[in-house]
């Protein structure tokens, strides 16, 4: 990729691993970027922690957004959470995260600047665990292979946008597997 050109498409992990399940989606960042192929310069992974509006410049310039994250709406822990566009600015989570208010105030703050990607897309794990450990609750756990398909299936509609992108899975989940999870 030629270092003065952005991928269009950022996938953006975070979370804090020393906090249990809030680093879900660090974790869901990892598992996504060994099984991406074929990326042609079209995406970026990036682990983001919890460095909240630090990460604005890294978001400008993308076409497409797809952020990972635990998401505490208070359902049932392991519960998925796919949302797009509207739907991700509009979600409220109880703050209970170490970065829920960064993770929010990011997006806020990119939109009021003009540099939201024009497509965003948030996967998310209700957690079980916010304390202090490495290491993911069993709940969260066993929800991360279909929150994975959930992410793949994000970053190849994320990816739809752009002209001349190849496909970065073999095959894809349709969505009535994403629906049976």
């Amino acid at each position: 990729m030629d270092s003065d050109r952005v991928a269009p498409v950022l996938v953006l992990g975070v979370g804090n691993t020393l906090l249990g399940d809030d680093g879900v989606g660090v974790y869901l960042l990892e598992q996504l970027s060994r099984v991406a192929v074929d990326r042609d310069g079209a995406v970026e992974f990036l682990e983001g922690g919890t460095r909240g509006l630090e990460l604005l410049g890294s978001i400008a310039g993308r076409a497409g957004l797809v952020l990972l994250d635990a998401v505490a709406l208070g359902s049932v822990p392991g519960t998925i959470y796919v949302r797009r566009d509207e739907d991700v600015l509009n979600l409220r989570c109880r703050s209970t995260t170490a970065h829920e208010s960064n993770a929010g105030e990011l997006l806020a703050t990119a939109g009021l600047l003009g540099d939201l990607p024009k497509h965003v897309f948030l996967v998310g794990i209700e957690p079980a665990r916010l304390g202090s450990g490495i290491g993911l609750s069993e709940p969260v756990r066993k929800a991360v292979p279909a929150a994975l398909e959930a992410a793949r299936y994000a970053l190849s509609e994320a990816l739809t946008y752009q002209p001349a992108v190849r496909p970065l899975f073999p095959s894809l989940p349709t969505e009535e597997n994403l629906c049976n999870t």
